[in-house]
């Protein structure tokens, strides 16, 4: 399974959206500036995450977006998994129906023991661990903490 740049700034985006107060609106704008994500890009990708439930999306004035439930109970597998698709546990179900391996073979199961451990650490982890261990790395190299410095204050 390979994580594309799509799902990648899909976790990105939500960081983001973490660090600011629960329920504060951000527009696509200060999420592509602060992420330094291509606009154009990153409102796909958040049409996406929309329809995933992880992000409401508010029109008019003042609108933008906002996480959908609280940091804590989005794991990073539904980000990656809304932008991505559903993970596919093993490579060789995959695979052509003609291959002389079909039935099993040893690099397939290595595959599907890859795949799990995958799945089973992005299932673990939340968007708030990712944002307190991303958190915790710029203190440690010395940056000032990324909410002071998107200018938010909680």
């Amino acid at each position: 399974m390979q994580i594309t740049r799509a799902g990648e700034y899909a976790v990105l985006g939500l960081m983001h959206l973490a660090r600011r107060p629960a329920g504060q609106v951000a527009m696509i704008d200060q999420v592509s500036r602060g992420e330094q994500i291509p606009r154009s890009f990153l409102a796909k990708i958040f049409q996406h995450l929309a329809k995933g439930g992880l992000v409401r999306s508010l029109r008019g004035a003042g609108g933008g977006f906002v996480l959908a439930r609280a940091a804590e109970q989005i794991t990073v597998l539904e980000i990656v998994e809304s932008v991505e698709g559903k993970m596919v546990s093993q490579l060789c179900k995959l695979a052509k129906p003609d291959c002389k391996h079909a039935g099993g073979c040893a690099l397939c199961g290595l595959f599907e023991q890859a795949q799990d451990g995958l799945k089973d650490v992005l299932l673990r982890t939340t968007l708030s661990d990712l944002v307190r261990q991303q958190d915790d790395l710029e203190l440690m190299r010395g940056g000032k903490d990324r909410r002071s410095k998107l200018g938010i204050r909680n």
